[in-house]
């Protein structure tokens, strides 16, 4: 008998806003589809918070015995300037601005978001497909809609007709908008627009002369809407229907309401059974935004290189962290959050590494298949983490108090608990062993504390030689200081 057998789970579906007990449409298997990145930039840290969500999703799902197909995209062409139907597509807007070819800025921050990925402990996906892999899909999809009276072309573009669908279909029902009041909050057409109405979004839009991507097609040489190709992937990877649909709450709408309107105008049936969002991560309480500056990406967490932390955060720290608020809640990164989460994982760890070195008793004094228990009754609450985390420290205050000589355990009890804590330690959260060691840190930070000390005295006597002279010097040697309102921290570059 398989896990799942006796672990019903319940996900929080966003399309009919309530938690529903997850019943795949083939026993024993999952179809699970991530959108991607957009690789014309790093990879922001947002992003790797989403799929570190679903890494534990799919983590959990295959704990559980279920073979699962982890579908996630890489978005390499079609995805306009503010996620619009105008304007320059981002991957060549980016090559033009470095003088390469865009296929260039593709691989590289494709490298990019995999090095990180894989800095963070994720599982690859089971198929990791591209949009321009999937042109020929689209163009297929397209014509379906065209032919199903969804779509109209003009002057070689391509738009859905989203006033048509919605005579027939609910257009919205995911993000539970009304097409009467996106009607009312929309502006007039300026009359240069191909489209019937504003609402009507892009399935293909034809090249301008400068457009460097570009594909022929019945209709002009062009390129794919966004919204098409994660429709066209989904569904040749997954059915036509399939299990769940995850990605980040800022794409339920447009993004995912016209997935959903696509596969209906061209299937005549809704693609998904759950659809799963999780939510933002903000940076000191403030949205994350490059125009700001409001932001930091992961190598600048990682290496302390940044002006908003007081230190390097190791990978599981920063897993950890994240795993520790509910994938569904908005999450406020911050240093003070950072370094309580730092201590409570090498809590977890060391707890961890004693589990080999416990004495055994005749009996024990906890219910550990309860506890056990609990820690999956977490997990098939809509992945609760929190809740999960908040288990396996009470199991490592138990391990604890038995090295203690304050409870006891049976040899049967700490096999159970010792397997249960490598699985929703490392299998299911994704954690890495890493036992801290920071005698020597401690001692480099007391030394350049003391520099730190010095170089303010000579600013106070405005000995300035002296105190860019310690500055430099420190910075030779690989110590970055970092001059805040908050005094004066350091960073090992």
């Amino acid at each position: 008998m398989q896990l799942f057998e006796h672990n019903p789970i319940k996900i929080y579906n966003s399309l009919s806003g309530k938690k529903e007990t997850f019943t795949p449409i083939e026993t024993g298997y999952v179809g699970m589809y991530v959108c991607g990145p957009t690789v014309y930039s790093n990879v922001h840290l947002g992003n790797v918070r989403t799929f570190m969500s679903f890494d534990m999703v799919f983590r959990y799902l295959k704990h559980l015995g279920y073979k699962v197909r982890y579908v996630r995209n890489i978005t390499d062409a079609g995805h306009l300037e503010n996620d619009a139907d105008a304007g320059e597509d981002k991957i060549t807007k980016k090559a033009r601005l470095e003088q390469i070819e865009p296929m260039e800025v593709v691989q590289r921050y494709t490298v990019d978001f995999h090095n990180i990925l894989n800095t963070f402990n994720f599982l690859p996906p089971s198929i990791e497909p591209t949009a321009t892999g999937h042109i020929i899909e689209q163009i297929e999809l397209i014509s379906t809609i065209i032919e199903n009276g969804f779509g109209y072309e003009v002057n070689g573009s391509v738009y859905f007709d989203v006033h048509k669908f919605n005579e027939t279909h609910e257009y919205g029902k995911l993000s539970k908008r009304k097409l009467e009041d996106l009607i009312h909050n929309t502006r007039e057409l300026d009359g240069q627009s191909d489209k019937k109405n504003p609402q009507d979004f892009a399935l293909w839009k034809r090249a301008e002369p400068q457009h460097i991507m570009r594909w022929p097609s019945p209709w002009s040489d062009g390129f794919p809407g966004w919204h098409l190709e994660c429709t066209a992937m989904s569904t040749k990877y997954l059915g036509e229907q399939f299990d769940i649909h995850g990605g980040g709450m800022d794409l339920k709408f447009p993004h995912h309401e016209c997935e959903i309107a696509q596969n209906e105008a061209a299937k005549g049936k809704s693609p998904v059974n759950y659809w799963m969002h999780a939510n933002m991560l903000e940076l000191n309480g403030q949205r994350m935004s490059k125009s700001t500056g409001n932001t930091v990406n992961p190598d600048e967490l990682l290496s302390g290189n940044n002006d908003f932390f007081s230190k390097a955060y190791a990978p599981s720290v920063i897993r950890f962290f994240i795993a520790q608020s509910s994938y569904r809640s908005v999450l406020d990164l911050t240093n003070d959050g950072l370094l309580a989460s730092e201590k409570g994982f090498y809590r977890l760890m060391d707890a961890v590494n004693l589990l080999e070195k416990l004495e055994v008793s005749k009996a024990s004094t906890i219910n550990i298949n309860a506890w056990r228990q609990s820690c999956y009754d977490a997990m098939n609450d809509d992945f609760n983490s929190p809740i999960l985390i908040a288990n396996l420290f009470e199991a490592a205050k138990y391990i604890n108090q038995i090295k203690e000589g304050k409870e006891t355990i049976s040899a049967e009890d700490l096999a159970t608990l010792t397997n249960t804590m490598n699985i929703f330690v490392f299998d299911v959260l994704g954690l890495e062993n890493v036992v801290k060691n920071d005698s020597g840190t401690d001692k480099l930070t007391g030394a350049v504390n003391v520099l730190i000390k010095l170089r303010q005295e000579a600013r106070a006597n405005k000995d300035f030689a002296l105190s860019d002279k310690i500055r430099d010097e420190l910075a030779e040697a690989g110590i970055l200081l970092k001059d805040g309102k908050d005094g004066t921290t350091y960073s090992v570059n």
